[in-house]
């Protein structure tokens, strides 16, 4: 999940070759075309990338991530240098969802353009992940094939994250390392708890999108390997989250190369995105609910 402190190219349509990760299609695979492929003057006769074609791949990663969440951690580590230097992190507050207007529906209309903007590099990156002609939400498997075993598996995935995330926002408060979270900093009114829900499949979206989904086919394609692309990956899911503390940049780095690692198995970002969204609306919900139950005990 992201704050409002962390605010947060064409590619070279069949190339890759040996690189592509597994259930892409190479140069040369059939399409529904007859007759063979045209050539692709950006790999070697090997099927590699040559520099030219790296460097374009490169490129187009570079923006997508400098209008989303690489413009994030910048932010991230902005902000969590100014904490630090401004006084014990543990005392401070990093707010998540805050409001934008004393005026209830100047508010409602700030929030909602938020979330949609937020989406739009979303829509970027699968276009150029469509360019191939294949497409990207099958692909990665960003669909309703399966609605009820997805739906079972990110509700196991909540399961077995939901208990070790708290468990390391704990133990990062108890040692001074992580941020006083305020999930829910929205006034209150009629339209929060939807836009809280809102605010959370954005994040699902944006965020197992983008690192799972676009950067799981991008890297690669650098030549890197996959240890080094799921390492890097997760890193970068903890560095947009450090204006919260050390302790949630290393429980989103171990849960990145956990959501990295069940993608290069199954190829569903489905399951990744409904668990996210899920993890979020619990946590931005929650202290909602904490604070209606006391009075409703007490009657």
């Amino acid at each position: 999940m992201q704050d409002s402190e962390g605010t947060r190219a064409t590619p070279d349509p069949d190339a890759a070759g040996s690189r592509l990760p597994s259930g892409a299609a190479g140069p040369g695979s059939p399409s529904g075309a007859a007759g063979p492929a045209e050539p692709d003057d950006s790999l070697t006769p090997e099927g590699r990338l040559v520099p030219k074609g790296r460097r374009r791949y490169q490129w187009e990663v570079l923006l997508v991530l400098g209008v989303s969440l690489g413009q994030s951690a910048v932010y991230a580590v902005v902000s969590l240098l100014n904490k630090l230097t401004t006084g014990p992190l543990a005392e401070q507050e990093a707010r998540i969802n805050v409001s934008q207007s004393e005026r209830q529906y100047f508010d409602l209309t700030y929030q909602l353009l938020g979330i949609g903007f937020a989406l739009v590099p979303v829509l970027l990156a699968l276009y150029f992940l469509s360019a191939s002609g294949r497409g990207a939400l099958r692909r990665m498997g960003l669909d309703l094939s399966r609605p009820w075993r997805d739906l079972g598996v990110g509700i196991g995935l909540l399961a077995l994250i939901g208990l070790p995330t708290l468990g390391m926002y704990a133990a990062g408060s108890a040692l001074g390392l992580t941020a006083k979270v305020v999930p829910n900093a929205l006034n209150t009114y009629w339209w929060t708890v939807p836009v809280l829900i809102l605010a959370a499949i954005k994040n699902g979206l944006l965020e197992e999108i983008l690192m799972v989904g676009y950067l799981m086919d991008r890297l690669p394609r650098f030549g890197w390997p996959m240890v080094t692309v799921v390492l890097s990956t997760a890193l970068l899911r903890g560095s947009y989250h450090l204006y919260q503390g050390i302790g949630p940049f290393i429980g989103n780095v171990l849960l990145g190369i956990l959501f990295s690692l069940f993608y290069l198995k199954y190829r569903r970002v489905m399951p990744l995105v409904i668990a996210h969204s899920l993890i979020d609306i619990v946590g931005f919900l929650a202290p909602a609910v904490l604070t209606i139950l006391p009075g409703l005990f007490a009657r």
